[in-house]
């Protein structure tokens, strides 16, 4: 395998950036690699269909514990700060003994101020030198994907939940 890290982005307002870096993820891991998979804005409690699955084929999952703001009322924007900064923090000191770091919705926790774009810059360039590394989320800003090998562009061209079509159980999550 080459040691060579790469940066991954999968961006984009369409369906399926979770769903991409979850297939790299099982990849990874199929092939004997140690993977670390971070969802910000997702509740441990929470279902979703990756979250299990991804456990028992032995990559490890963290999630912040906190909803983005959008999806919440009166949330504390102090709560949802410290919940993402302790789990970028924890993703960072893991780092070193990992090959796969997914930080899923990283783009709206930089977005959003909760993480500085140019911390994110800062550990990208400064991670292990093997360490390959996926970032997904909306907008990604033009500095990440500057110094990203791959970039990703997930394209809406139609959604059934522009007609008022619930997210579905085994599908959107």
């Amino acid at each position: 395998m080459e040691k060579t890290g790469r940066i991954h982005i999968y961006t984009g307002d369409g369906k399926g950036k979770t769903t991409a870096s979850v297939g790299l993820a099982v990849r990874a891991v199929g092939q004997g690699l140690q993977v670390l998979f971070v969802q910000f804005f997702k509740e441990d409690s929470a279902s979703s269909g990756e979250k299990d699955i991804l456990r028992k084929l032995g990559v490890e999952l963290v999630r912040s514990n906190c909803r983005h703001p959008i999806f919440t009322k009166n949330t504390d924007e102090g709560k949802v700060k410290r919940a993402i900064e302790d789990t970028y923090r924890l993703a960072k000191e893991k780092s070193s003994a990992l090959d796969l770091l997914v930080l899923d919705e990283v783009m709206s926790c930089v977005n959003g101020g909760w993480i500085e774009s140019e911390d994110l810059m800062t550990f990208l360039k400064d991670r292990p030198p093997h360490l390959e590394v996926v970032l997904t989320g909306r907008d990604a800003p033009v500095e990440l994907q500057q110094v990203s090998d791959y970039v990703t562009e997930m394209l809406k061209i139609k959604h059934p939940f522009d007609a008022g079509v619930k997210a579905r159980k085994g599908i959107e999550y």
